[in-house]
Parts: structure tokens; C-alpha cells; sequence
């Protein structure tokens, strides 16, 4: 533990404007989990890499990793996962370093960043949000915040009312339970939504800080129930269920890749940047081209490519390699595959609010010191306990409706609390991962430096606004111009106010104001000045300038019928006017699931699974 111990007392009195910080950061973080748990390569070298496979699948993603182990289960069937990152780095793999695993120009992350908004991210560095994506094995299951929530099962049946049969609840509630370890809390109304034997392990929060317990309490208070939003109804309060397996992160590569390497066909190949999808003259995919080792490589496909890089990365992927709108395709001397203008477009994200600060009595909330502390450290190297097996901040959901869908079951805004601050490290590294201008962090959030406190964030769960992922040139080491054009669409404005004075009622309440000593923190927002305070005008003018992601992208590769014409893929994810080819990620999302995207995504690489089985006459039953 020497070198735990050691680098934690170096980050401990590093001045917050030292050069090299994050990096310093992500060292310490690697360091301990190293000694936590070891490493793990799943380049498995036994294996050689062949010229070709029944299927290659780009991206080892939450949907990637999924449709990949359950494609190699077919007896004589290969299968090439290729992924643009390294194995899974240890720190990903506690729970509570997940601040660490985002930072800006660290190894698992793409190192995204939107292009400027004009209606939202105001007092954001160049009105830009940073957009983590997992560039690593097991991909954005590896760096996200391990909320394991489904979506409201009318998402589902408003996909197959829009066209896309197969797709509605009935259909993929068996995908979602088949995937499912669940270890969390049931009851006898909740205990038949969820699966018990399947590859990826979820289990309730195990640690809390006492700001956990409020939330509950105060839902109470308002009228709400506490709920399993995995289950019956998703409107109410609930303590997250978690992608965690006995204290330590479950990935998709966790959960469906490490094992299957060992009893099927399975070859994994990290640090495999795939820059072209290869079509012959009939327009059929018949292999790919990689970036490895500074290498261009080949290899060919007996069946079909799949991608699933994301929502960010399989437009991108597509567009290179001559699939997308012809107009912007030409505009970069791309050749015109296949002419489908919707690639690329219908991007849509939760927008969300971080900033919105109470604080709080000493110890009622999350500190670093706590958080990072020889105790904790110790709690998890020996037992696996501890703050450290649980997402640093995150403490409870709550989906509320307003009547804006006119279904009282089917949310409008999702509050998410976190035991945190912007201001709670002093300006060491939170502003600068959510991106705040500096200036605006340490003015407005300078007097709180340091102090204990909870954040509510509220966030529209299914936005009108649309945005775009483009190509920013033919280079495929560029990253595409990503525009989430947040609150273009005036509706998201109006719920992200009614979330907000929603959760000023949850602060107001008797389980937060005595049990925490909750103070709402009401200095005035810059930018804001002139909006008379507390007015919804000023609310407004507030999500203005605070809106930001919640790093849900979706819906760049849309399934959608014939009809539309800005779909991508049809019902059984197959890309439109080529053959060989299909998308299996959250990309092809129609409309953004109410919740976190996680679980859905993993849903959707099972599903499309049993749908390229059936496609190559293989007598199974969908679920």
C-alpha cells in the first residue's frame, strides 16, 4: 500500500493550478487499483489474428461486447471484435475513481469536445461541454457512472409505434432480464422484472453517505414513493442499482467478453483504430481496414461488419467509408457508397444542470478526503467496502411528470442528487471536467470552496431538440464535429425549469433542512444578473448558462422504417442500401429512452444478436 499512500499525499498538497494535474491524477488512480486488483490483457495472443471471420464487430462497447459473445456461441462461427483503445485500465474498474477515468487526455477517453451552443453551456469554456466516450475494451460501460436504469416502457412501444416492429416493451423486456445478474433489493411486485442468471452483475448501492437516505425521505415528504424504476412504474424516488459485481465495476467486456474468450471463437484485438468499412462492386461489406501498432492493416468478413462504435464514433465510421449524405461526403472527396442522409443526424442527449448547490453540515455529505482516505483504501483492499465500491457523488434518482406527454406514468425530468459540489475540491479538478470557464467557476463557486454539499440535477429525459455528429475531414484520427444543439427546442428549456423548482421543493424539505442542515446556495449566477432572482425567467437564464451533457448520446444511426427518410437501419439494424452491414449501439435509437442509456444499449446488443441468428437460417426464437 506504500504507493498508494504515497501518491495520495503528493495529490493532497499539489496547488490546484499545477501543470500536468490530471495526468498526475489518473497515475495515482492507476497506481492503487493496480494494487487493488491486478491488470487484465485481453489481447488474448493464443489466439492469431486471421484474414478472415464469419463476423467482425467494431467497438467492444456496451452493445459490442454483447452482440460479439453471443454471435461466438454458435458452434463454428468467428468472430474479431475490434477496439480503438487498450484493455480496460484497473482504475476503471473501482467504482469510486470514475471521476478519474474522464479526465481530459486521459487514456480511456476519446477526449470529445461539443462543438460551441448557442442556446445552452453559457458559462462553459467556449460555451463547449466536454463529451467523454470510452476509448478503451469494454468502452463507455468502462467510464460511465454505473447507473444501471432501463428507460420507461413506453420509449419502447413509441419505437414500434414509429415504425420499427419488434421493438416495443414485450419484446425487449426477455433481453433485458437475459442480461441481468440482479443482486439488488426485490419485492413481490418487482421481483419478475428482472433476470438472475445472466452475464452482467447489478446490485444496489452498497455505500451512502447520509444524503442517500434524505432523498428517500424527502420524496416521502412531497408525496412520492420510493420505487425500482427497472420495474411497474418509474415515477418516484429510488438509490441506484449499479453495474457492480462484489465492490468492483462489471463492464460489458467484464460481464461477456473475458468469458467468453476462453470457451468460443472470440478473437479481441485492442488498440485496433478501424478507419474504413470495404465494400465490393455489389456494394456488400466484405472487411475492414485498422490503424495497429501505426500499422494499416486488413482483414475480411465471411458474413457481415458490424459496428457498434457509438453514437459518436459509427457515424463518423460510416461517413469515411462512403456511407452518408452525398453532399457532405463530396464535400471531403469521400466516394459515395450509398447515399443515406440520415447519418449522422438526430443526435440527441439528456440536457442537464450541474450547479444547482446546497450546503450541508460536516459530514453529511462526500469529501475527497473521506472519499480517498487510508480507511477507505484499506476497507476496500481488504473487504471490498467502503465509498470506494460505489461512483464518487451519485446518490439517488427521481423521475417526475409534469403532463407535458400526457401520460402521467411517462416522466418528463429525471433529478439525479450527488453528494458533491462544484466547489468541493477548490477548483482541483471537478470545474475543469465539467468544463466550466475558469473564471465564471472560481467567481461563483469560490466562496463554497471546500464546504460539504449535494448537487440536484434536473434533466429533460426525452428532449426536442436535435443535433448532428459530421466529419470534420477525411482524417480518421480527427474527431467529427459533435452538436448536441441543446435547448434549441424551447419545450426543453420549459422542463428544465419545472425540474429545477422541483428540486428546490426537494431541498426545502424537513428531511433535508434539518437532517442535512441544507442551505440552498442563492448567490445570484453570473450572466443572470439582470433577471429578477427566483423568477422562472431567471430559472431559465440559469439552465442557459449551466445546461450541459449527461453523457447520454443516441440516435446518429436511427432505425426507422422505409418511409423515413432519415433513417439508417431497419427493425433488424441493417444499414440501408448496402448489404453486409449492420449498426448494434445506441446510435440507433429513435427517440432517447428515458433514463440512463447503459442498460439499453447492452439490451440492444443482445436483441440484435438473436436477430442476426434468425437472418442466417438459424431456427431460434426471438424471446
Amino acid at each position: 500500500m506504500f504507493l498508494y499512500y504515497f501518491f495520495a499525499s503528493l495529490i493532497s498538497n499539489l496547488s490546484s493550478d499545477m501543470a500536468g494535474l490530471p495526468s498526475l491524477i489518473a497515475a495515482y488512480a492507476r497506481t492503487a487499483a493496480i494494487l487493488f486488483l491486478g491488470t487484465y490483457n485481453y489481447d488474448n495472443k493464443n489466439l492469431p489474428v486471421d484474414d478472415l471471420y464469419d463476423f467482425i464487430v467494431v467497438g467492444s462497447g456496451s452493445a459490442g461486447s454483447a452482440v460479439a459473445a453471443r454471435l461466438c456461441e454458435v458452434p463454428g462461427w468467428s468472430v474479431l471484435l475490434l477496439e480503438a483503445g487498450a484493455s480496460t485500465p484497473p482504475e476503471a474498474m473501482v467504482p469510486g475513481f470514475n471521476p478519474f477515468v474522464i479526465l481530459d487526455g486521459v487514456e480511456p477517453s476519446w477526449g470529445y469536445k461539443t462543438e460551441p451552443q448557442k442556446y445552452a453551456c453559457r458559462n462553459y469554456a467556449g460555451q463547449r461541454a466536454p463529451y467523454p466516450r470510452g476509448r478503451t475494451v469494454g468502452g463507455s460501460s468502462a467510464v460511465n457512472f454505473l447507473m444501471h436504469v432501463r428507460g420507461n416502457r413506453r420509449d419502447f412501444d413509441h419505437w414500434a409505434a414509429l415504425g420499427n416492429s419488434g421493438w416495443d416493451y414485450a419484446s425487449v423486456l426477455p433481453y433485458f432480464m437475459k442480461m441481468e445478474n440482479y443482486r439488488g433489493k426485490t419485492t413481490n411486485a418487482t421481483a419478475g422484472y428482472h433476470g438472475y442468471s445472466g452475464p452482467l452483475v447489478v446490485e444496489g448501492k452498497q455505500w451512502g453517505s447520509p444524503v442517500m437516505e434524505a432523498f428517500l425521505r424527502a420524496g416521502e415528504e412531497l408525496g412520492f414513493r420510493s420505487i425500482d424504476p427497472n420495474a411497474e412504474s418509474q415515477i418516484g424516488f429510488s438509490t441506484p442499482d449499479l453495474t457492480t459485481n462484489k465492490g468492483c465495476r462489471s463492464t460489458t467486456s467484464e460481464a461477456y467478453v473475458k468469458p467468453s474468450m476462453a470457451k468460443c471463437n472470440l478473437r479481441v484485438l485492442p488498440s485496433a483504430h478501424v478507419t474504413k468499412i470495404v465494400f465490393n462492386r455489389e456494394k456488400r461489406a466484405v472487411g475492414v481496414r485498422y490503424v495497429r501498432n501505426g500499422e494499416l492493416r486488413s482483414v475480411r468478413v465471411r458474413r457481415e461488419v458490424i459496428v457498434s462504435a457509438g453514437a459518436i464514433n459509427s457515424p463518423q465510421l460510416l461517413m469515411l467509408s462512403g456511407v452518408g449524405d452525398k453532399k457532405h461526403l463530396r464535400q471531403f472527396k469521400i466516394p459515395v457508397i450509398a447515399h443515406v442522409p440520415g447519418v449522422g443526424r438526430n443526435l440527441q442527449d439528456h440536457p442537464g444542470i450541474f450547479g444547482l448547490t446546497w450546503t450541508v453540515d460536516k459530514g453529511k455529505a462526500t469529501t475527497l478526503g473521506r472519499h480517498l482516505s487510508v480507511t477507505s483504501a484499506r476497507k476496500y483492499a481488504l473487504y471490498r467496502q467502503g465509498p470506494l465500491t460505489a461512483p464518487f457523488g451519485p446518490e439517488g434518482n427521481a423521475w417526475f411528470s409534469f403532463g407535458h406527454k400526457k401520460d402521467p406514468e411517462w416522466p418528463d425530468v429525471q433529478l439525479v442528487i450527488v453528494a458533491i459540489t462544484p466547489g468541493l475540491d477548490s477548483g482541483l479538478i471537478i470545474g475543469d471536467t465539467l468544463g466550466y470557464d475558469r473564471n465564471f467557476s472560481r467567481r461563483y463557486f469560490g466562496p463554497i470552496a471546500g464546504q460539504e454539499g449535494i448537487n440536484m440535477g434536473p434533466y429533460v429525459t426525452v428532449p426536442r431538440s436535435r443535433g448532428s455528429v459530421t466529419l470534420r475531414s477525411a482524417n480518421p484520427k480527427h474527431h467529427p464535429k459533435i452538436d448536441p444543439n441543446y435547448l434549441s427546442h424551447p419545450e426543453d428549456l420549459e422542463m428544465l425549469v419545472k425540474g429545477i423548482k422541483m428540486a428546490l421543493a426537494v431541498g426545502n424539505t424537513t428531511a433535508f433542512r434539518e437532517g442535512l442542515g441544507a442551505k440552498f446556495y442563492d448567490m445570484v449566477l453570473p450572466g443572470c444578473e439582470q433577471v429578477p432572482y427566483g423568477s422562472d425567467n431567471y430559472w431559465a437564464c440559469f439552465a442557459r448558462h449551466m445546461a450541459s451533457t449527461v453523457y447520454h448520446p443516441v440516435g446518429t444511426c436511427k432505425m426507422a422504417p422505409k418511409s423515413d427518410p432519415m433513417g439508417v437501419v431497419d427493425n433488424k439494424l441493417r444499414v440501408r442500401k448496402v448489404l453486409g452491414l449492420r449498426v448494434v449501439d445506441a446510435s440507433i435509437m429513435p427517440v432517447i429512452v428515458a433514463g440512463n442509456t447503459n442498460a439499453a444499449a447492452v439490451m440492444i446488443g443482445e436483441k440484435a444478436a438473436d436477430l442476426i441468428k434468425q437472418d442466417w437460417l438459424l431456427t431460434i426464437p426471438l424471446l
